[in-house]
């Protein structure tokens, strides 16, 4: 991925003449969808009556009471996808009180975790300037993704920002408990929906160069599931069992742009474990070899992988947000021998068009929907594989530097 000399030199020009105008349009537009679909899904988190209304805090609700009553969850409820310890992490959100008024305790905390979210990107993303400031900023409140996260009462607006807060705290200034303890919090409350959070415990173990916070993360997540257990009948590893049963089965029936699917449509449904885990240890051999990399690099690439690795819908997409910001960063840094400055800001461009489109589009007849489906997969992986290009370059050339020194 390496533009000509001339082309980049044209490119820039260009860009700079009309940076200021673009950045504009963007943000103006970035607005509008962001005030729309922002109103449109607090209104159905909140106040839609009808089935579609909070429709995944309806299940959640569900199934905590039924856990903490002692009543069968796995072997009752189709919609319990979601592993013992998430039911007790979400306890404080859903278990003490009616849930009308648990819809709007979500809607309050969701509004803190979007602001939160907020601060992180733009801070981590380096935009120095105010127009930058605010094109970051309404990324990740203009993405579609955001918009069903929240009328759903899905978990991934939560889940990213204390992510980020939990690894961006393990590989920045000096260490100590009281950081660890608290990074490792953030990760393990981000454990809530593991098939979110998985690929990124690589990044906790290598990059930190500890094992404390890793094994802070393990023995809590273990102790949660332990106490969860402790209101169920059946034992630890029947629960495990429905758990794995529910959530393979969920897999196989829906979801779009991931491995599972993807080998469910070649008839080969049987090999979704097998790939998952090889792709699984893969990123983290990657990882450990790229650990003294800049972190976005590593969220990036990780973030895009945890979104193919196992089974997603389209509210999950709220993941491409790390690879943006990413790309954001590369190209915020300017001017590049091989272009890459360049090419990130066009793929940032094109990420984010695909990520405002409407999810309505999906289920449209062919070729729209596939069109949808596969655009983004597309994307994602073009995204990917310039990251794991950039990330090459890097420690290429820093291993240049130092054999030098």
């Amino acid at each position: 991925m390496k533009i000509t000399s001339s082309s980049t030199s044209i490119l820039r020009i260009w860009w700079h003449k009309h940076a200021s105008m673009l950045l504009s349009f963007a943000v103006a537009l970035m607005s509008v969808f962001a005030l729309m679909k922002l109103g449109e899904e607090f209104w159905r988190l909140t106040l839609d009556s009808s089935s579609i209304g909070a429709i995944d805090l309806k299940f959640r609700y569900i199934e905590v009471h039924r856990w903490f009553a002692g009543k069968p969850v796995y072997s009752y409820l189709g919609t319990a996808v979601y592993p013992p310890a998430s039911y007790v992490i979400l306890w404080p959100l859903l278990g003490w009180l009616p849930f009308t008024s648990v819809k709007w305790l979500w809607a309050a905390t969701t509004v803190t975790t979007l602001v939160w979210l907020v601060y992180l990107v733009v801070k981590e993303s380096g935009a120095n300037t105010p127009l930058k400031q605010v094109f970051v900023a309404l990324i990740p409140l203009s993405m579609n993704a955001t918009g069903c996260t929240i009328g759903n009462g899905q978990l991934t607006v939560y889940i990213i920002p204390a992510l980020l807060a939990g690894l961006l705290l393990l590989q920045k200034g000096k260490q100590n408990w009281s950081k660890d303890i608290l990074a490792s919090a953030f990760i393990l409350f981000a454990l809530v929906k593991p098939s979110i959070t998985v690929p990124f415990f690589w990044i906790a173990l290598f990059v930190s160069g500890r094992l404390r916070p890793a094994l802070l993360i393990t023995l809590g997540y273990i102790g949660l599931t332990l106490f969860a257990v402790s209101f169920q009948e059946p034992g630890l590893l029947s629960l495990l069992r429905g758990w794995l049963y529910r959530a393979s089965e969920v897999t196989v029936r829906e979801a779009y742009a991931n491995l599972h699917t993807w080998l469910a449509a070649l008839g080969l449904a049987e090999w979704s474990l097998p790939a998952s885990l090889f792709t699984l240890v893969a990123l983290g051999f990657w990882i450990y070899l790229n650990r003294r990399m800049d972190i976005w690099l590593l969220l990036g690439v990780t973030a895009i992988v945890a979104r193919f690795w196992t089974y997603h819908r389209w509210y999950d997409d709220l993941l491409i947000l790390l690879p943006m910001i990413a790309l954001f960063r590369i190209a915020k840094k300017g001017s590049s021998d091989n272009g890459s400055d360049i090419m990130a800001g066009i793929l940032l461009a094109i990420t984010l068009l695909s990520m405002l489109a409407p999810y309505r589009v999906q289920n449209l007849p062919s070729p729209w929907s596939l069109l949808f489906t596969g655009g983004h997969a597309i994307v994602w992986i073009v995204v990917l594989i310039f990251l794991l290009i950039r990330a090459w370059q890097e420690k290429t050339r820093r291993l240049a530097d130092e054999s030098i020194t």
